[in-house]
């Protein structure tokens, strides 16, 4: 076929797919275009309209930066009153496959390397601290070590967009996600407008290079944690709880923004001051008193100082008297008693500035106002300097009971976290692209935040219970992950690349729009505000494994993913049936209430049945229904995760567009037989079958078996 035809077939579907109310004859017409002379094929049957036929359009708004490598299928569906509707698959690669895990390597070795910096600055301990002080330094230079090498390689990689399946163990590529791809399907029906459904598939985030022989991190992060504590009995050291260590963390990471930011202030002062403004010194102390207040008064970190002191450094004092240097205990009263001045001070502090200096006419306001400002600088840092101290002292006692598995833990979940963050990096800008002229959306964005629905169908025996244990950790860490989205420099491709910034626990992502579209946003999106996901984990275990796990083993972890994400994902519509109104979501032909899905999701989850898929779908219909994104997995994100995705589709087909019945299971078969998820096991494994055998499919739910021929013994 000729360029040129190709290029008319890609003008007519395009002016069609844009075209809201268009006439039968002219879709039916269209169709037969697109068959070439062949329209009475019924697709259904087994046919579809191969790539030879269908030139490939460029993603919907989507920055070509982000997704690439479309694959794209098209098929012709009867409906109930005996019309056709033509639906449009296509799947693309994302590139943030890469990007993100490039990223994060580099903020991981970063903060590992202010840490490194951190304990050297210590000063001098006596030799038993010294000693674990240096192993602890000689550990993080390993991670930093194994991180730099695991970059370098990923720099080498060029063209491709995904890791495959078969590489899933592979260590240079164990911070990518398996098999991300992004996949939307666009009906397109007479006189209607065109519907789009988005989803993402991916493998289960999990750290297969590592291995699944002791569990994964739900039951290591346990294990450890009991450890821990008998260690630090045992070795006089002090158990501090992930909470406490994550303070510790905050608190260096909020005392190093501080510095130059009082700095700074303050030379406004000084410069308000020599130039004689009255209205610039009112305006540089009052922003100097705000910012003041702001990290002193209302940061967490800075008030929750003196009372961390007091619990735990007259202990820590008491039990390491004979070993930490008498400096170091110094530095810790110290800190509490000079904070606690600073926090009942600063606001007479300020105040006594401003009636000093703010009626005064004559004599040189700088050099007055000089010396307080550097009181106020010595002040400051004598405050970080003292309570940086303590704070990395807290953490290499943290440390120091935990070694080596604490570390090796860290490096798991930063692999898990990497391949999470990646899915809903990628899963947030599509359906942000998607609905950019949605006000109703945009409005819930930035009021409430998005729901992240993350549908597994791993089972709960043998080493997938440990890679289902290594995705639910990895998912809850997206709790604390914020989106923003910022006006791109330019219209550059390489502009509008996601960014990741921040650290451990605490990372944003910057999603960069175009200008001509960031100015159509609401101004509470372009001032920056943090936008929240709000990610939920359901599982169901499909396959022969799972019967097993079911009649002989345990589902207990199964049970209780889902009891826990069920109440995150109902606590998210009551915020959001209080926030933002109804009128806002989007509208489906199918009209049950959200709450009443919530009431039957409830319901199967606390019911005891072998696996209940009904969990699935409704969890997911929740999902579209609440404006969220989806996202399917299983362990490779190509066999089982195939057959949901396509029965997904072919269910909304029916339930939004009046598939015919009749028609369903041919229209599943054809999407499974000639569809875009057996373009995905050809990219996988360079073979177009699903990794299934005759026994195992004994075992799986009948409406997620493939049909015949698809299927065989297959190296996944």
């Amino acid at each position: 076929m000729s360029y040129l035809w190709q290029t008319q077939l890609l003008i007519i579907e395009f002016n069609l797919c844009f075209i809201p109310h268009t006439t039968e004859e002219d879709f039916l017409s269209f169709c037969g275009v697109l068959v070439a002379g062949s329209f009475q094929d019924i697709l259904c049957k087994g046919k579809t309209i191969q790539n030879t036929f269908l030139p490939v359009l460029p993603p919907l708004s989507f920055p070509l930066t982000v997704f690439r490598n479309p694959v794209c299928k098209v098929y012709r569906f009867q409906t109930v009153d005996s019309k056709w509707m033509l639906v449009r698959e296509q799947m693309e690669e994302c590139t943030l496959s890469f990007s993100v895990p490039k990223q994060l390597l580099s903020l991981y070795m970063q903060e590992d390397m202010n840490r490194v910096q951190d304990l050297r600055e210590l000063g001098e301990l006596s030799p038993h601290w010294d000693n674990l002080r240096k192993e602890v330094m000689t550990r993080y230079g390993g991670i930093i070590s194994s991180y730099q090498e695991t970059l370098a390689e990923l720099d080498k990689i060029t063209g491709r967009s995904f890791k495959p399946s078969c590489c899933k163990a592979q260590k240079s590529l164990e911070f990518i996600p398996i098999n991300l791809h992004t996949q939307r399907m666009r009906v397109t029906c007479p006189k209607k407008t065109d519907a789009f459904y988005d989803i993402v598939t991916v493998g289960a985030p999990a750290a297969h290079f590592q291995g699944f022989k002791c569990g994964g991190l739900q039951r290591l992060l346990s294990r450890y944690e009991a450890e821990k504590k008998s260690f630090s009995t045992a070795y006089q050291c002090i158990y501090y709880s992930p909470e406490h260590t994550a303070k510790a963390q905050e608190v260096l990471s909020t005392m190093s923004l501080l510095q130059p930011l009082i700095t700074s202030l303050a030379d406004q002062l000084l410069q308000a001051a020599h130039e004689h403004s009255s209205p610039g010194l009112r305006d540089a102390l009052k922003n100097l008193s705000d910012k003041v207040r702001l990290h002193l008064h209302l940061s967490p970190p800075f008030t929750s100082i003196p009372l961390s002191l007091y619990y735990f450094w007259p202990e820590a004092a008491a039990i390491h008297k004979r070993w930490v240097c008498r400096h170091t205990c110094q530095v810790t009263s110290q800190t509490g008693d000079l904070l606690r001045l600073i926090f009942n001070s600063g606001d007479e502090f300020v105040q006594t500035q401003i009636n000093c200096y703010i009626f005064v006419t004559t004599g040189d306001w700088k050099e007055q106002l000089c010396p307080l400002v550097t009181r106020l600088k010595e002040c400051v840092m004598e405050v970080m300097e003292k309570a940086k101290r303590a704070m990395t002292f807290v953490l290499l006692q943290e440390a120091a009971c935990s070694i080596p598995q604490g570390f090796l833990l860290q490096q798991r979940r930063d692999v898990v976290f990497s391949q999470a963050l990646s899915a809903l990096a990628c899963g947030f800008v599509m359906r942000v692209y998607a609905g950019l002229q949605d006000e109703g959306f945009l409005r819930q964005l930035h009021l409430v935040g998005l729901v992240a629905q993350f549908e597994s169908l791993l089972s709960t025996y043998s080493e997938e219970i440990g890679m289902l244990e290594d995705m639910e950790v990895g998912i809850s860490d997206l709790e604390r992950v914020v989106f923003k989205i910022t006006e791109a420099k330019t219209d550059d491709l390489s502009d509008l690349q996601p960014l990741v910034c921040g650290r451990r626990g605490h990372f944003t992502v910057e999603v960069p729009l175009p200008q001509v579209v960031f100015q159509t946003l609401p101004e509470e999106i372009k001032e920056g505000k943090p936008l929240r996901v709000f990610p939920v984990l359901f599982n169901v275990g499909i396959n022969e494994q799972q019967t097993i796990a079911e009649r002989f083993g345990d589902i207990s972890l199964q049970e209780r993913i889902n009891q826990k994400n069920f109440e995150t994902l109902e606590a998210y519509y009551k915020s959001l049936s209080e926030k933002v109104p109804l009128e806002c979501l989007p509208c489906f032909q199918t009209q049950t209430d959200i709450k009443e899905l919530l009431e039957t999701l409830g319901q199967n989850v606390v019911t005891k049945k072998r696996k209940n898929v009904e969990i699935l779908w409704i969890a997911g219909t929740i999902c579209r229904r609440l404006n969220g994104i989806r996202f399917t997995s299983c362990k490779s994100a190509k066999d089982r995760t195939s057959m949901s995705v396509t029965l997904e589709q072919c269910a909304l087909l029916r339930d939004e567009h009046q598939l015919s019945k009749d028609f369903f299971v041919r229209a599943l078969d054809c999407m499974r037989r000639e569809g875009c998820r057996i373009e995905n096991v050809q990219k996988n494994i360079r073979c177009r079958k699903y990794a299934f055998n005759m026994l195992q499919l004994m075992a799986f739910p009948k409406c997620y078996r493939p049909p015949e021929g698809t299927y065989g013994k297959v190296d996944s």
